[in-house]
């Protein structure tokens, strides 16, 4: 990989960076599709743009369903016609009592990750306001659904279900456009939440920020392109445009959010 194409990205992607490399020379050289683990996206915005600037090859994102937001990238030579089938996506829904018990995104994603299987297996956690349904990669699906048997202190299973049984999600994104003084987290969160700088660097500092699912402890943090970050207590926050700049120099935004 060009050294150059660091430069267009963060200094700790560099390592993803690499592994997309990998893949890329992996299908270049077997002359065979490789397919990936659940990407964010984030990381689906750095494979596209590398694919694209690198090479010829193809490439194909799904999640399980349209408007998923944790997808499977399979990247393939110019002859192959892929199929959505081979994106080894489960999906299950989750049996629980619904009416003594009520569960989180964060509750299932916690007994998911408990199972010892890395996030990366797992793709988007969605619900229709009382049932819950999850997609797994079919390689480890079986072992997970095996060893879920309660989530927190509420007793469930986990049954695959077809494809025509996914619900369709309560909460969607709401576009929202903004003007911003700096692409700070801090300045970020205060602006779309109308909270002070201060309260938003608490918010930071207090470990209460994930910026694509990991925690972010510094307020100066720069966010970038399809950045999605998740403020506990208020909701979430993805950057899906970056517009230029207004008169007074402020950065013009598009974004997704999602309020608790």
């Amino acid at each position: 990989m060009n050294v150059n194409v660091y430069q267009h990205f963060r200094a700790d992607e560099r390592p993803f960076i690499d592994a997309v490399t990998d893949w890329i020379e992996q299908v270049q050289m077997q002359y065979a599709p490789h397919l990936t683990d659940f990407l964010d996206p984030r990381q689906a915005y750095i494979a596209e743009t590398l694919i694209r600037q690198e090479t010829d090859l193809k490439f194909m994102f799904y999640g399980g369903y349209e408007q998923a937001e944790r997808r499977r990238l399979l990247i393939y030579p110019d002859y192959y016609e892929p199929t959505l089938d081979e994106f080894d996506i489960a999906i299950y829904e989750v049996h629980y009592p619904t009416k003594f018990a009520n569960l989180s995104h964060g509750k299932l994603l916690g007994t998911m990750l408990g199972t010892g299987i890395k996030r990366e297996y797992f793709g988007d956690i969605i619900s229709d306001g009382t049932a819950w349904q999850i997609f797994i990669a079919k390689e480890v699906a079986s072992f997970v659904a095996l060893q879920i048997v309660k989530v927190g202190n509420v007793t469930a299973r986990l049954e695959e279900q077809r494809y025509t049984n996914i619900l369709t999600p309560k909460d969607s994104w709401e576009e929202e456009k903004t003007t911003v003084s700096s692409l700070r987290l801090d300045t970020v969160i205060s602006t779309v939440f109308n909270i002070s700088r201060q309260r938003a660097k608490q918010l930071v500092e207090s470990g209460k920020i994930k910026v694509n699912w990991t925690e972010t402890l510094r307020p100066d943090f720069l966010l970038d392109l399809l950045d999605i970050i998740s403020v506990r207590g208020f909701g979430r926050i993805q950057l899906q445009e970056i517009e230029g700049k207004t008169k007074k120099d402020k950065i013009r935004l598009t974004l997704g959010v999602l309020r608790k």
